[in-house]
């Protein structure tokens, strides 16, 4: 039982230390927005409550530990003393010799000794216990997308067609809550198509079911004329390249953060991707080229620079199918220009699915789709939608007349 409790103890103190670790991690990555908003204090303050906190639960792990080796030594002392009375009555009397004496009280050092050694390590013990509990937790965790047992295979070459038939979808977090209501619609070999709508319409749900970071609740989603619940993820993400709203770059160089788009890219198909994004110009002037690190989450970057490093990336990969969610959100006028001209010739090759909200970068599209509150509600060409009268005539209305 004391053990348990020790257990407990430090299982809450590591999860505390952990809670404040985390918290620390987050200021130091947002420093700067921190800083914007004279936030200092207020960050202090919530590291400081995050601090005492894990300091009270290691006083209660200490105060556990403490007990449990006072309790181990009240024994120890307590056997050495029961020996001694019981071996001086028995020498009195002469039941025993005074060497078997001797030897009764050595024995009871070896054992006093064991059992101390025995709290030292019962105290490591739950130490280890409480961190080895986080990590069966975690370990436990079972994946919903799983690999089929007979996965089938694409076909060779691929063709890039994607369909959705009925598609209805909710969050694990928001199960009440539909994001996608009865979403059908297919994309053709080579087609290049552009999904708008309002934020929260279910836009970017669309990727995220694509690359099957979830399945649907109902609904089947097909590749190539192959359901992805019958393929291997593995195999047809790679298939597949994305260019996300947020640009996600490492603590490693320029080279290495586009090599993450196909690894085993020579350094001149890099830098020839790197000129197609239109970055090898900013790329030239860093430090040391394309060897500069661009620092944790590329913060030594600018979100426009980062934002063309993913195009390039993209690529770099040369999937047959290509998924762009506000590509060039980041950038300038005169960079989306250049953009817009690079993304014009790699969609050429390729099936595009591209999600915006700037709808001057859809006007290329062969189709687009409309959607509101998880449903497509229209479907066509710019200039049918925008004569049609509808939800995209509105939006078309706001974005080009305050242009």
């Amino acid at each position: 039982m004391p053990l348990a409790v020790l257990c407990a103890a430090a299982r809450g103190s590591q999860d505390t230390l952990a809670d404040a670790s985390a918290y620390a991690a987050e200021l130091i990555s947002a420093v700067r927005v921190l800083q914007a908003f004279t936030n200092e204090r207020l960050g202090i303050a919530h590291f400081r409550d995050a601090i005492e906190r894990g300091f009270t639960a290691a006083l209660a792990s200490i105060r556990a530990r403490a007990i449990l080796t006072a309790i181990a030594i009240f024994l120890v002392a307590t056997s050495v003393v029961l020996v001694l009375w019981v071996g001086a009555q028995d020498v009195l009397m002469a039941k025993i010799t005074p060497g078997r004496l001797s030897q009764f009280i050595l024995y009871a050092v070896f054992a006093a000794g064991a059992l101390g050694s025995l709290s030292e390590i019962g105290g490591e013990v739950a130490q280890a216990s409480g961190a080895a509990e986080r990590l069966f937790e975690i370990l436990a965790i079972k994946p919903t997308i799983v690999r089929p047992t007979r996965p089938l295979t694409l076909l060779t070459p691929a063709r890039g067609e994607v369909a959705f038939a009925d598609v209805h979808f909710s969050y694990p977090t928001r199960l009440h809550l539909p994001t996608l209501n009865g979403v059908t619609f297919h994309v053709g070999q080579g087609e290049k198509l552009a999904i708008v709508g309002p934020s929260g319409a279910g836009k970017s749900t669309i990727f995220h079911l694509l690359l099957r970071f979830y399945d649907p609740t109902t609904g089947k989603i097909t590749l190539d004329g192959v359901r992805l619940t019958n393929l291997d993820p593995t195999e047809f993400r790679t298939r597949i390249a994305l260019v996300p709203q947020d640009s996600a770059m490492f603590a490693t160089s320029v080279r290495d953060n586009l090599r993450f788009g196909r690894p085993n890219a020579t350094d001149a198909e890099v830098a020839r991707a790197a000129e197609l994004a239109h970055a090898a110009s900013f790329i030239a002037a860093l430090p040391q080229g394309f060897d500069t690190p661009v620092g944790e989450r590329g913060i030594m970057l600018s979100g426009g620079q980062r934002q063309r490093i993913a195009i390039a990336r993209a690529i770099l990969r040369d999937a047959p199918l290509l998924l762009l969610d506000e590509a060039t959100s980041s950038l300038d006028a005169e960079s989306e220009t250049q953009i817009a001209a690079a993304l014009a010739e790699l969609m050429q090759q390729r099936t595009t699915i591209v999600v915006a909200h700037r709808l001057a970068t859809v006007l290329t599209c062969d189709r687009i789709l409309v959607m509101e509150d998880g449903r497509i509600v229209e479907e066509g060409t710019h200039q049918s939608l925008v004569a049609g009268g509808g939800l995209y005539a509105r939006l078309a209305k706001l974005q080009f007349d305050s242009a």
